[in-house]
């Protein structure tokens, strides 16, 4: 259960906010962000060393920014399926998901953004669907943005992914607007978004959190594993980087 959380406002200092929460088996291995791709030395985000993909990837030289959600449909064949760790990668680069290979992918809502324009596309697996996103806080997650897919997911998906969207986004609409820039620290720079998208103090096995847990049994667990924070503005890029840890406080790094 993935979320993306987008503040876009083309009039700001900074016009461009973008909170990416990934969400996986916390056993699969991966590396934090660098520039891990030879064939796209532009590109900079975390790397999924089973896949070689990523879940997000930034552009800082454009600034563009590109991030995939899991989304709920008909998923691919087994055979011939590539990893959807690719998207991100695409649509860092000014690329858009079409061409025949879609069917390859299993279901997935991609977000191509920079200081100008916000695209989300989502594919459940036989339709392509393309929107702009309009000025304004909006938050997807694998139920779609603002859950407005939720009939297609499971029903305790569909639960709490409606409980996180009815916890969070009141109270990322009330807080103050960060305006990250350089030579901040990673407080100074997110402000009141912060201690938000650090969980607010909510147990991971909470129906509303943000940053979840959950264990599967047989040595499956699967939950949170990362936050990225990346604002976008005519004076550049801000990249910043937290690993969700067991306990205690957030360790955060500045990427750029």
């Amino acid at each position: 259960m993935c979320t993306v959380i987008v503040g876009f406002d083309p009039d700001a200092a900074v016009p461009l906010l973008v909170v990416g929460v990934r969400d996986e088996y916390l056993a699969r291995p991966w590396r934090s962000p660098a520039h891990h791709w030879a064939a796209r030395p532009g590109l900079v985000g975390g790397i999924d060393l089973q896949s070689g993909g990523t879940w997000l990837a930034v552009a800082p030289g454009v600034p563009r920014v590109g991030c995939v959600l899991n989304a709920f449909g008909a998923e691919a064949a087994v055979a011939t399926r590539l990893t959807r760790g690719r998207l991100p990668l695409l649509a860092a680069g000014g690329g858009e998901p079409f061409g025949e290979e879609l069917t390859r992918f299993d279901p997935f809502h991609l977000v191509r953004a920079d200081a100008d324009q916000v695209l989300l596309w989502t594919w459940d697996g036989a339709t392509l669907a393309e929107r702009p996103l309009a000025p304004g806080l909006h938050m997807i997650l694998n139920s779609g943005l603002e859950g407005e897919r939720a009939a297609t997911a499971p029903p305790q998906a569909a639960e709490d992914m409606a409980a996180r969207l009815a916890y969070f986004r009141p109270r990322l609409e009330a807080a103050k607007r960060p305006e990250p820039g350089t030579g901040m620290s990673v407080e100074e720079a997110w402000g009141e978004w912060l201690p938000l998208v650090s969980g607010a103090g909510l147990p991971a096995a909470d129906p509303a959190a943000l940053l979840v847990r959950r264990d599967f049994g047989d040595e499956h667990l699967w939950g949170s594993s990362s936050v990225s924070l990346v604002a976008l503005g005519p004076a550049g890029t801000r990249y910043d980087f937290g690993v969700v840890p067991d306990e205690g406080a957030f360790t955060w790094s500045t990427v750029s």
